[in-house]
């Protein structure tokens, strides 16, 4: 588990990882809170002997601090779980059960929903769709949709992404594809580890029977420029990762274009929230 800033959801998150059936180790990476996290881990570290940390001075990412806590601990699978998730006592169980049925190697997302009941969906993902960036807002929508759809009939719904907020995979793939890549500072790693994982010839699916609370945003919320920056950053550099290698010099032209316009035209509104919360 990565925190940063995540005071308002760290107690309850750790409070439901310690009784949920199959956990060996908990490792929690704060990267540079400045708030109360690192106390409510240290309260948890002192009454379950699972339960790590490692507090970084400044804030490496969000990718790196992943590598950092999987690195620090020795069990067979990885479990990543955002601090603002709420695992049930049986999600591990049940997303293993999944892993242990299925013919091949496997990363498992679960059907994150929100306080409401909605489902997000960032679970079920396409890659990106760059072409759909160079036909601007009017058109994009004739491309291939990022979410997709859950496949109601199924219990396991093999996808080309799942969302980084939860994801379960065996250590052994993890580090025979390298972990994360730190190159990353925050979003779109889970859409390169998804990719990687793939192209390994393993298998990246959600489970759809196995429901998990997804508050959202918890440790973003003070920040939007800094997420949004980054967040556009992540894009251009899995595009330049897995699409430009394939694509000419006026496509990859295009498509820096796209990403950065895209980010200039949010920049009024993220200003405002910035302001509005005192953040840089």
């Amino acid at each position: 588990m990565v925190t940063h800033e995540s005071g308002s959801s760290i107690d309850a998150c750790l409070s439901r990882l310690r009784v949920a059936a199959g956990v060996a180790e908990i490792r929690v990476v704060d990267n540079a809170s400045g708030d109360d996290t690192l106390a409510v881990v240290q309260r948890h570290a002192l009454a379950d002997a699972r339960l790590r940390f490692i507090a970084n001075p400044d804030n490496p990412g969000f990718a790196t601090a992943c590598n950092q806590g999987a690195a620090d601990s020795a069990a067979p699978w990885l479990a990543f779980v955002n601090p603002d998730c709420m695992v049930d006592a049986d999600t591990f169980e049940r997303l293993l059960a999944h892993a242990h049925g299925f013919d091949g190697e496997l990363l498992l997302g679960a059907d994150l929903v929100d306080e409401a009941g909605v489902r997000d969906g960032a679970a079920r993902r396409n890659d990106p769709d760059f072409a759909a960036m160079l036909r601007g807002p009017l058109r994009a929508g004739r491309g291939r949709p990022l979410d997709v759809a859950v496949d109601a009939g199924i219990a396991l719904q093999p996808v080309e992404a799942v969302s980084g907020a939860l994801m379960l995979l065996p250590r052994a793939l993890f580090e025979r594809i390298g972990g994360f890549d730190a190159g990353y500072r925050l979003h779109a790693e889970d859409l390169d580890l998804c990719r990687r994982v793939r192209l390994a010839g393993a298998t990246v699916a959600v489970a759809n029977d196995v429901r998990v609370l997804h508050l959202r945003g918890v440790s973003s919320r003070a920040r939007p420029f800094f997420v949004e920056w980054h967040k556009h950053r992540g894009l251009w550099r899995y595009f330049r990762r897995f699409e430009a290698p394939a694509r000419g010099p006026l496509l990859r032209a295009g498509v820096w274009v796209a990403v950065w316009a895209h980010w200039l035209s949010r920049l009024p509104r993220l200003l405002l929230e910035s302001a509005r919360s005192g953040a840089p």
